[in-house]
């Protein structure tokens, strides 16, 4: 019965992560003998889990207004086509949104000129309020639609954390932890392991930017040399920029920049910071040098959404008010090219250590996909038969949650805070994100246990509903993690069967 209702899923909905090519002519009597006899088949099957056709490429590059997240379509008919647009990397599904009521339609109606931002002297609706303004037209769609969709996420707080412009003052707690931070940062040669141990439980929004330069590796610890190193990086890298970047157009390269040019737009689609024209071809810079400077992996699909959070914390420095919709041409030339040379190195700092998620058939996320079924087997039983009873491959959802490190999963917001242990975290993005995916699965038992149906199961694993996360679900999350790290990472006889 399982396998039944799995291939009229597949049937029914040709254009969802994971369906066959138009050239392969599956045959689905014998889907199930079938199965991929390997990574490499696997790939060539699901492809287009991040990609859309040719076709839709070339309107997107052509006519990027109409994907812009602060503009109001003119016609109901535009608006019901972008509604119906299949993204699978982002958002979260109509379905699992909890219907609103007539009183919150009304309050929502009555709060809608509170919710409207001066930004650079412009008055600008948040994402959020026009994604209420769409909420008539997509219960009406909801009806209609069979996929697994996947819109765009409203930001329904600010990226920046409790810190931030317009949030509630500081508690003592918190002040007392961020004149910890200045006085470990303000000492002639910081303390790297009291300043890791200080961040495991968040860092304050005021000296994220230096504390993340420092944890990763980018600033040395001793404080007379900073200026020194910085300077030195920030030359260095506008040096590749001169010396590589025309090269973009050349036949070796072409490719490669023409992949970056069609994800930059994708990344963070409903966030308006990252759709400005300059904000993208700081995005190209960076992936553009980074992938010529790694020829063993080059660029890979997802890399793209690994830039974000490091641009935000930067920028930020900068910015008092909310960054999501600041415009980052006003900024001064050099502060844009230090934000965007930071954003670089520390980027490239984290991709050293996860850098066979990314090298030929992506070794690094199969080990890890595997040992996340292994250990989810030890933790939860119950979960992991009933994936097997439904023929649901951790493959299918989990590969995702390594290559782009649950960005897609969470906000920007959650994912800040989370890169903020990580980064204290001794080989955070590599070792412990393994236990942070497999807390964040159990997360979900219930309604995992609740799904009888392929359809269902692999519907909810894809569009899990984290749109309302902050930092204390994020929290929660991560000291679930560390549990598990505690009881299974140095006892390989629990770890597997």
């Amino acid at each position: 019965m399982a396998t039944e209702n799995r291939i009229n899923f597949w049937r029914r909905n040709a254009k969802v992560p994971g369906r066959y090519l138009k050239d392969t002519n599956p045959q689905f009597n014998n889907l199930k003998s079938k199965k991929a006899s390997s990574f490499h088949e696997f790939a060539r099957s699901t492809n287009d889990a991040w990609d859309i056709d040719e076709e839709e490429d070339e309107d997107f590059l052509r006519t990027p207004a109409q994907t812009s997240p602060g503009l109001h379509s003119t016609s109901t008919q535009n608006q019901q086509q972008q509604n119906e647009a299949v993204d699978t990397e982002t958002g979260v599904s109509h379905r699992l949104a909890p219907p609103r009521t007539e009183a919150e339609n009304l309050q929502g109606g009555q709060e809608e000129d509170a919710e409207c931002e001066h930004v650079n002297g412009k008055v600008v609706k948040s994402s959020s309020d026009a994604y209420l303004n769409t909420s008539s037209v997509r219960s009406t769609l909801q009806k209609q639609q069979s996929l697994p969709v996947r819109p765009i996420i409203p930001l329904v707080a600010r990226m920046s954390d409790q810190n931030a412009s317009g949030a509630p003052p500081m508690t003592v707690r918190e002040k007392s932890r961020l004149d910890k931070f200045k006085q470990l940062l303000a000492s002639p040669n910081t303390d790297l392991e009291e300043l890791r141990k200080h961040s495991w439980s968040g860092i304050p929004r005021e000296v994220r930017p230096i504390t993340w330069r420092l944890l990763s590796g980018y600033l040395p610890a001793n404080k007379e040399r900073r200026e020194l190193v910085l300077k030195r990086k920030r030359d260095e890298y506008f040096g590749f920029i001169e010396q590589y970047y025309h090269s973009r157009t050349d036949e070796h390269y072409k490719d490669t920049y023409r992949q970056i040019h069609i994800d930059i737009p994708r990344t963070n689609p409903l966030i308006p910071l990252f759709q400005q024209p300059v904000v993208q071809e700081v995005f190209e810079r960076i992936l553009f040098i980074w992938a010529i400077r790694h020829p063993a992996s080059g660029y890979v699909q997802g890399i793209n959404d690994l830039v974000t959070p490091f641009f935000v914390v930067f920028l930020s420095e900068f910015v008092t008010e909310d960054v999501e919709n600041f415009e980052v041409a006003a900024l001064p030339l050099d502060t844009r090219r230090n934000i965007e040379a930071d954003s670089f190195w520390c980027m490239s700092k984290l991709l050293d250590g996860i850098q066979d998620n990314y090298t030929f058939a992506q070794p690094g996320i199969q080990n890890k996909v595997k040992a996340l079924e292994e250990l989810v087997s030890r933790i939860d039983e119950d979960i992991h038969n009933h994936f097997k009873r439904y023929e649901v491959e951790y493959l299918q959802f989990a590969f995702r949650w390594m290559n782009n490190l649950l960005m897609r999963e969470l906000p920007l917001r959650c994912t800040i805070r989370l890169w903020d242990t990580y980064q204290a975290e001794a080989e955070g993005f590599s070792h412990f994100h393994l236990y942070v995916c497999s807390a964040f699965l159990i997360e979900w038992r219930k309604e995992i246990l609740s799904m009888v149906d392929f359809q269902g199961l692999l519907m909810l694993l894809q569009n899990l509903p984290t749109i309302h996360w902050g930092n204390e679900e994020v929290g929660l999350l991560l000291a679930e993690a560390y549990r598990l790290k505690y009881m299974f990472a140095d006892a390989p006889s629990h770890y597997k069967r």
